[in-house]
């Protein structure tokens, strides 16, 4: 319920108090209640100058520092607070100084409060009152739980679970959204629209994977929005419940919460399947056909389609926030799931790309691809330049295929495009074959394998580190081995004079790069 300091002088453990300073915002909103006990202003800010915040404190780190009170109450009124509560312990001097303290109070126009029996009251007793006055107020057990439960429990009414919390979101003015495990909506009852679903996701997600059974607030541009988990079935959803008119307390709405999980079974509620995630996992499975069916209700055109990627080891909060941006600007429509640390997506263009232009989809992709393997260990392998359906069925397939061997080949890099997996899906399939289709690519190299000969190693070595590493920059490969420029291009001159032809030519750098990369993947098997 909305409670304010004025209400809370009327509970009985503040029967004996004075209110010195600041009675004209005794009407200042109480959220929460806590101790101070900083003994400096910045402590004091650091630690309790939270908006709407009932101080309870005695000033015992800076007892005999009349200024550094005033101080800190200044910082404390700046931090919104909603009051002070000092707790007398002992007489207060009649001096001059404590009545500066009272003057600045009444400046800063923050409610100061004497608990004159402060020595007999502890924190905990105050604490408790206040908040169960904040949970479990007229309001929490007369109108809210009542009147949702009136209105969720009238089967002869209603013909369904939503209709009847329609009813009562409408009846007690707050907003419930069911999301699946991968956030997409499930089921929504809209009453109000400051903002759409979408950005309170975006911007609930992270405070809502580390919520629990009491649900936690996310303030969105003035819009409420409570976030906590609830189980289905044995399946796990989030519960986001919007209060539009800042009515409930976080008590108040995990009750709430309670009610409507206890209604979802009483109506034998069954949420609507997660279309978004089937979607993406069909396409991981091959199964194109089911992908093909559910296209309409994902709400998709197979011509929008862009790319497929998956990810590992990238950090889940900074991922979240790069891909939400993309799809806050409407360049890219993403749709993904997450298992543990892996991220597995599928790409559609957004309505602000220009097909011809510089923000183009594949750019798009790029630099959303590029942005992140910002991330140190992550890794990400796409397949860009899809538009349909069966495409991005064999993009997957091929990034299924090869991730776990691609690295080897290309072990410096951390974004992986089509280019190095198919070059790592023909080298896997030679390695599987054998035959004289590999004994052609390895007898590319049979030059530089004399035994002993650690100039050829040596050589072997540049080559093969110029071709997958530097991309036929020398001045790369030189940093790669540590070794200087004119080194790398003396080499360089050495293996065209022992290959015979130059290495650089388009008919002679395909089948040098496979026979390499063969090369890679036979040490990594051993």
């Amino acid at each position: 319920m909305r409670l304010t300091v004025r209400d809370c002088l009327q509970l009985d453990v503040f029967r004996q108090c004075v209110v010195v300073a600041g009675e004209k915002n005794l009407d200042n909103r109480v959220k929460n209640v806590s101790v101070m006990d900083a003994v400096n202003e910045e402590e004091a800010v650091l630690y309790s100058a939270k908006p709407e915040e009932l101080i309870l404190t005695t000033f015992s780190g800076m007892r005999n520092d009349f200024q550094m009170q005033c101080n800190t109450i200044k910082a404390l009124a700046k931090g919104k607070v909603a009051g002070i509560v000092v707790f007398q312990r002992e007489p207060f001097s009649e001096g001059h100084n404590y009545k500066e303290v009272i003057n600045t109070a009444e400046d800063a126009g923050i409610p100061l409060v004497i608990l004159v029996n402060g020595k007999n009251i502890g924190y905990s007793d105050v604490i408790i009152e206040v908040m169960e006055k904040l949970l479990y107020g007229n309001n929490f057990k007369n109108s809210l739980i009542n009147n949702t439960i009136f209105h969720l429990l009238n089967f002869e009414k209603h013909n369904s679970f939503q209709q009847a919390l329609r009813e009562a979101a409408v009846s007690n003015d707050f907003q419930v959204v069911l999301l699946s495990e991968e956030f997409n909506p499930i089921m929504a009852v809209e009453t109000r629209y400051k903002t759409t679903i979408d950005e309170a996701i975006r911007r609930g997600r992270e405070t809502a994977l580390n919520s629990g059974h009491v649900y936690s607030l996310v303030d969105i541009d003035g819009v409420l929005t409570y976030w906590g988990t609830t189980s289905i079935n044995n399946e796990k959803y989030y519960l986001l419940i919007v209060d539009n008119e800042d009515n409930y307390s976080s008590g108040e709405i995990t009750k709430l919460a309670e009610i409507i999980e206890l209604a979802i079974g009483m109506w034998k509620f069954k949420p609507e399947r997660d279309a978004k995630t089937e979607f993406v996992q069909a396409l991981m499975r091959g199964n194109r056909s089911l992908a093909y069916s559910l296209k309409d209700e994902v709400g998709i055109k197979p011509q929008d389609l862009v790319s497929v990627f998956y990810a590992r080891g990238l950090s889940k909060s900074q991922s979240e926030k790069i891909i939400d941006d993309y799809k806050k600007k409407d360049f890219l429509n993403i749709i993904k799931i997450n298992e543990e640390d892996e991220i597995y997506g599928v790409v559609f263009r957004g309505r602000n790309i220009e097909p011809s232009g510089e923000i183009n989809d594949k750019a798009m992709c790029k630099q959303l691809f590029d942005e992140l393997k910002e991330e140190k260990q992550g890794k990400i392998f796409h397949v860009t330049g899809i538009d349909d359906i069966e495409s991005a069925g064999d993009g997957f397939h091929i990034i299924n295929e090869t991730c776990d061997f691609v690295e080897y080949i290309f072990p410096y890099k951390r974004v992986f495009t089509k280019y190095e997996m198919a070059l790592a899906s023909n080298c896997m399939n030679l390695q599987v074959q054998g035959g004289y289709q590999k004994k052609n690519y390895t007898e590319l190299l049979t030059s530089f394998r004399k035994e002993g000969d650690n100039k050829a190693k040596q050589l072997l070595d540049t080559l093969e580190t110029f071709v997958l590493d530097a991309g036929m920059n020398s001045s790369k490969t030189a940093e790669f081995m540590g070794i200087h420029t004119n080194t790398v291009q003396y080499r360089l001159k050495k293996i065209n004079e022992v290959l015979g032809v130059e290495i650089t030519g388009n008919r002679v750098i395909p089948g040098l790069t496979i026979a390499l990369a063969l090369q890679r993947l036979e040490a990594a098997s051993k």
